[in-house]
């Protein structure tokens, strides 16, 4: 028999999605540190896709022999990892450097807002689980 992980399906798939966009976080901040480094090509991470795909599986649904079983955690999950992918320079004009730093920022700023928002969807789930166990109180 499996073994039941953490809580649930949702704050597993929540607790994947936080580490993916700490990893594309740390991508998107060594291509602005390399912004001005002579032919280096800018790196892309990529997980929604593989991701959406997990979640689309009949893998990741829990199987129970009764209804009012504890789910349990999908083990597909934790197989999504995600691309990383290096663009070079096709240009031809100066230094061969592919980074663009007004796209990095974006990228920046877009990873927060839906790191930020995992967080938020997890503290919520978290202090619904710490109302219930304290009763209702």
């Amino acid at each position: 028999m499996p073994s039941i992980q953490q809580f649930d399906t949702t704050m597993h798939l929540l607790h994947k999605v936080l580490d993916l966009r700490a990893t594309n976080q740390e991508v998107i901040a060594a291509n602005i540190a390399n912004a001005e480094t002579p032919g280096y090509a800018a790196r892309t991470f990529s997980f929604e896709q593989e991701l959406h795909s997990a979640l689309g599986k009949g893998d990741l649904r829990p199987v129970t022999s009764h209804p009012n079983h504890l789910p349990l955690a999908p083990s597909g999950l934790d197989q999504v990892q995600g691309t990383l992918t290096s663009q070079r320079d096709t240009t031809g004009l100066g230094d061969e450097n592919s980074v663009s730093t007004d796209q990095e920022m974006i990228r920046l700023s877009e990873n927060q807002l839906l790191y930020e928002a995992a967080v938020t969807m997890l503290n919520k789930k978290l202090s619904l689980l710490k109302y219930v166990t304290n009763g209702g109180a």
